[in-house]
């Protein structure tokens, strides 16, 4: 007779239009092209993030992160640049709550940690862990897969999460098989599969997931200092409270987004015109961003900034045109804004968007 035990059910993750990518964790994926050779101003023009030696952002929306993957795999020609990704992946990478993984006395207690607080690093996915008949299932639950660039997605996650375990136990960590939901990339090598992860790997299968013997959930994590366990704990769950209060309050955000799309191209996307669309007054408006750690201005600059992209690959479009779609009063001020944008002027961007 078999026997099962199921771990919590996966944490929830944020609605689309709230899904983030922390820096800290996004950051190893572009020094992973960077470092294959990506020419990084045609990645930074195909995923609209600033890519050229500049910081990322604090956070990233989950689908700039996935395009990135995609646009950085399709310049390279790399099959299995997510997991080039994974494969390096380090303790910074999950800043957030690295740390705390190093004080679990247990693989146990890590991949607990784990499903409690990878949403401090990314809501890409949520971790599950199920037991049966002796084996461990460590199961990657996503909505993006299916997105263009799911699969280096997942191969990028599923990599990284067996390249720390291998950290923190200081060897591989053996298992016994592991399965993505997507099917084998054509035309490739499969052995580049068993020289990063040295693991049996499927393909097309139910859930992505990882398989291994269930005691090595209960080996002790070398080197780990449980009397750190309590405080740093404390501080990552103070900061994920803080992430969930900040996702509970983000309705407004798209709200003001879309009444900012609508005014634009009639020169009415100002504060006090898009506060009384929505029945508000403008005191009230800011006050509403302000709790969601927004203010008008940066959504007025991330709509003209998301829009621009779109405008410009039209080629019926002239630049005064796009310029007036945004809502600029003068050419000048559209150039301007475009060149802090992106670090070069629309024309230029067109070209390049082009080739």
């Amino acid at each position: 007779m078999s026997s099962s035990l199921h771990a919590p059910s996966p944490v929830a993750i944020p609605p689309a239009h709230a899904a983030r990518v922390v820096g800290a964790y996004a950051s190893t994926a572009v020094e992973t092209a960077r470092e294959l050779g990506a020419d990084m101003t045609r990645l930074a023009l195909a995923c609209g993030l600033p890519l050229q030696g500049q910081a990322l952002p604090e956070s990233i929306p989950v689908q700039r992160y996935i395009s990135m993957l995609d646009a950085a795999a399709a310049q390279l020609d790399d099959p299995f640049f997510g997991l080039h990704v994974g494969q390096r992946m380090r303790l910074s990478t999950f800043a957030s709550y690295g740390l705390v993984l190093c004080t679990c006395r247990d693989f146990r207690a890590a991949a607990e940690q784990t499903r409690r607080f990878e949403g401090l690093a990314h809501d890409l996915g949520r971790s599950e862990l199920v037991e049966q008949d002796g084996l461990a299932h460590y199961r990657w639950h996503s909505p993006w897969l299916e997105a263009p660039g799911g699969r280096h997605l997942s191969e990028s996650v599923m990599g990284g999460i067996h390249t720390f375990a291998s950290w923190l136990a200081g060897a591989r960590m053996p298992a016994i098989e592991l399965r993505f939901t997507h099917a084998a990339p054509q035309a490739a090598d499969l052995d580049e599969y068993q020289r990063v992860l040295h693991t049996p790997v499927r393909f097309a299968a139910a859930v992505t997931e990882a398989i291994f013997p269930a005691a090595l959930l209960d080996a002790p994590v070398p080197n780990a200092d449980p009397s750190l366990f309590q405080a740093l704990s404390q501080v990552a769950q103070e900061r994920l409270a803080a992430r969930q209060r900040e996702t509970s309050q983000a309705g407004i955000v798209p709200a003001v987004r879309e009444h900012i799309q609508a005014l634009l191209m009639h020169d009415a996307a100002r504060l006090p015109d898009v506060a009384a669309a929505m029945g508000l007054t403008a005191r009230t408006l800011q006050r509403r961003l302000a709790e969601a750690d927004m203010s008008f201005s940066t959504l007025l600059d991330e709509v003209r900034r998301e829009r621009v992209q779109h405008y410009l690959r039209d080629p019926a479009l002239s630049l005064t045109d796009i310029a007036f779609l945004l809502g600029f009063a003068q050419q000048s001020n559209f150039n301007h804004a475009f060149r802090a944008w992106f670090g070069t002027t629309p024309a230029v961007w067109r070209t390049s968007s082009r080739s």
